[in-house]
């Protein structure tokens, strides 16, 4: 019996069986909670997630930072297919005083992707990456077809734990380094027009 509660992103759950579970593909930028770093959460040991690094002064701030939440997460290639923002090399970009470094994370839809991405989001929403504001998470197909069960509620569970959450299905253009030809494909459509704003935001002096 439903008890109208929301499930805690924070909090691992059973595979659901039996319960529908929203296509992982379907590409939607779709809003989640929360959109701030959450009071009393505990903060994660320091090795999980991404390391920690400096933003000079006097280096530009772009529109928005990619955090690979692991190697081979897909940054450069969502770099090149999206273009306006900047790789953070796999660190949390720590802005100067009065900054703010606005992040998109970034992970495969692996198991230990999507877990280190989950170890990333938790150590945002513990409040431990300070002049952070996440944006949500890119998850990037790692093979073709659509996700198994279980990793499809692993997906989900992670995405309630951040503001947005960006699917990008399996692209072969991507696998070979250079951005798709013709249609952009659905995902990667929509993650472009949401975070295209953020440009003309900062050229108009943001």
């Amino acid at each position: 019996m439903n008890s109208g509660r929301l499930p805690n992103p924070w909090l691992p759950r059973p595979d659901p069986v039996g319960e529908p579970v929203p296509p992982a593909d379907s590409g939607a930028g779709t809003r989640f909670a929360p959109v701030r770093p959450q009071a009393g959460l505990a903060a994660e040991p320091a090795s999980d997630g991404p390391a920690f690094r400096s933003v000079p002064a006097d280096a530009p701030n772009p529109p928005w930072w990619w955090v690979g939440c692991h190697g081979g997460a897909g940054v450069s290639t969502l770099a090149a297919a999206v273009p306006g923002g900047r790789d953070a090399e796999r660190a949390w970009p720590l802005p100067p005083a009065r900054r703010t470094s606005r992040v998109v994370l970034v992970a495969r839809t692996n198991s230990d992707g999507l877990h280190a991405a989950q170890d990333a989001a938790r150590q945002w929403a513990a409040g431990r990456v300070p002049g952070v504001s996440v944006l949500g998470l890119v998850a990037v197909a790692d093979v073709p077809g659509r996700l198994p069960r279980s990793l499809a509620a692993l997906l989900h569970l992670v995405g309630g734990g951040v503001p947005r959450l960006w699917v990008v299905p399996w692209i072969e253009a991507l696998r070979l380094g250079r951005p798709p030809t013709g249609t952009m494909p659905k995902g990667l459509r929509i993650l472009a027009d949401e975070l295209g704003p953020l440009r003309v935001e900062l050229s108009a002096g943001d």
